[in-house]
């Protein structure tokens, strides 16, 4: 039996709901067909957006959106996405494919998809080959309520009124495709830019640097002493990948020791965020700058028959548990972590939503997502979960767990077992609260499930009722492969 401890007393850090959040880049269907059809469209829409698509990430309570990349983020130019769409420039995508870029989808669409998913944007701003001055203006584009150009062009343009932009990031990747650049250069360039990017008409930038690539420490420690006391947040990039970046391995044929290896690599993300919040401790104690896990996820070979540079991939049960493992891990690291946009919303890596035409799935990293919703803006409590060593070569421990408070003092516990084939008997022991009821949510299936097209409700969440009250709590047993979320109230 598997003691499940879970203290309320012990409040700790606020989980920011923006742990929550998603990443949209112009690549492959994500954007066009995935997002946005157009208005013309036969799939239902509203201004362009799809109508099923906008309703389920509304479910999630999506709370924040980073476009317009990724790579793309430093060759695109604003500029060229606003004003009449048959009078945008047509571009090939260098990035991804090498496809046509029509500019249909630019700043006010991006605005316009956030105000209906009801979310916070978060733009990615073009350091590598975007100037200063073109950084300035697309601020005072979209923030500026006085008179200048920027904002007199954006009133031409038919939005008279100027959003509210919190979540700016500069530069994407600069050590890779954003620009090669040295920590040291980079570090110059994000206090030049970061200057010149003005707080207009009460709306106050959250500026978010360009972190470091998995683990290069030294990025971290060069940035941070150079250029911490100019920023909000600093970013961080960590991608989930089987085998080889040469052969990732398929998204749904793969062993078990595969799964296994998996997610001993997603559990890496814990090791790396310990290391740079102990880098970022040394110059800022007080944890003023947090840590944004800008992108994170699974890396598979796309779809045998999908355009490689469009990253397609399919979603299973075990996309299901690096989900869970990465939230779970988040939410224990909230005093830094304060932000993570999965990789990405629609049609590319760890997607939560497929679609195909005017088919939508949701995938089974959704319905994490979907167990995993009341953990946002609650506060976090201590729990511990006892665990055995699993999984051969590559070891795992056999459950993973988080739990939080509401502000009404409902906890909130979300449980994964790791395990491909073993079900684990579970006493709750409960400190803190006096629980006059425990429900419970499960999602499970076979290690290698997913859904289709043709069978989409093949992975899906139901109800689970086998909980037995005890003196001190509760007692369940966790079928394999399974992630549960259990609500105390």
């Amino acid at each position: 039996m598997s003691k499940l401890f879970i203290n309320a007393s012990n409040r700790k850090s606020k989980i920011n709901k923006e742990i929550y959040s998603h990443f949209s880049e112009h690549l492959g269907r994500c954007i066009y067909g995935g997002l946005y059809v157009g208005e013309d469209s036969p799939v239902p829409n509203t201004n362009g957006m799809r109508n099923d698509v906008v309703e389920a990430l509304k479910n999630i309570r999506i709370p924040a959106l980073r476009w317009p990349g990724g790579c793309f983020a430093d060759e695109y130019h604003w500029m060229d996405g606003i004003g009449e769409k048959s009078k945008r420039k047509k571009l090939i995508n260098t990035n991804w494919g090498g496809v046509l870029e029509d500019n249909s989808f630019g700043t006010h669409e991006f605005m316009e998809l956030c105000r209906q998913l009801g979310c916070e944007p978060y733009i990615s701003g073009n350091l590598g080959s975007g100037t200063v001055q073109e950084m300035h203006d697309w601020i005072e584009y979209i923030t500026f309520d006085g008179v200048s150009p920027m904002a007199d062009l954006r009133r031409a343009n038919g939005h008279p009124e100027p959003w509210k932009l919190k979540f700016f990031g500069f530069g994407n990747e600069c050590w890779g495709c954003g620009g090669n650049m040295r920590p040291e250069y980079y570090a110059d360039e994000f206090r030049r830019y970061q200057t010149f990017a003005r707080n207009y008409s009460g709306n106050e930038l959250y500026r978010i640097a360009c972190g470091p690539n998995g683990d290069d420490y030294n990025w971290t420690e060069t940035v941070m002493r150079l250029a911490g006391k100019f920023m909000n947040a600093l970013s961080l990039h960590y991608y989930t990948v089987p085998n080889t970046w040469e052969d990732k391995g398929s998204a749904t044929e793969f062993t078990e020791a595969e799964w296994y290896k998996t997610l001993r690599k997603t559990l890496f993300m814990e090791e790396l965020i310990n290391h740079h919040t102990s880098i970022m401790d040394r110059y800022d104690p007080e944890h003023k700058v947090g840590l944004v896990v800008d992108e994170w996820g699974t890396w598979y070979n796309v779809e045998p028959g999908t355009n490689p540079s469009f990253l397609y991939q399919q979603n299973t049960m075990r996309d299901a548990l690096v989900a869970a493992i990465n939230l779970n891990i988040f939410n224990k690291h909230s005093d830094r972590v304060v932000m993570a946009n999965i990789a990405q919303v629609v049609n590319v890596l760890q997607s939560v939503i497929l679609t195909e035409g005017d088919k939508m799935i949701l995938t089974p990293t959704y319905h994490v997502f979907d167990l995993y919703k009341d953990h946002q803006d609650a506060t976090l409590i201590e729990s511990f979960v006892e665990a055995e060593t699993i999984g051969g070569e590559d070891t795992v421990p056999s459950l993973h767990e988080s739990a939080s408070v509401s502000e009404d003092g409902t906890v909130h516990v979300t449980l994964a077992n790791l395990s491909i084939d073993k079900a684990y008997p579970v006493e709750a022991l409960l400190a803190g609260l006096d629980a006059k009821s425990v429900t419970a949510k499960i999602l499970t299936n076979k290690y290698n499930a997913f859904n289709t097209f043709e069978a989409p409700n093949t992975v899906k969440i139901e109800d689970f009722k086998d909980i037995t009250t005890t003196a001190d709590g509760f007692r369940f047993e966790i079928p394999a492969c399974s992630v549960m979320e259990l609500t105390i109230a």
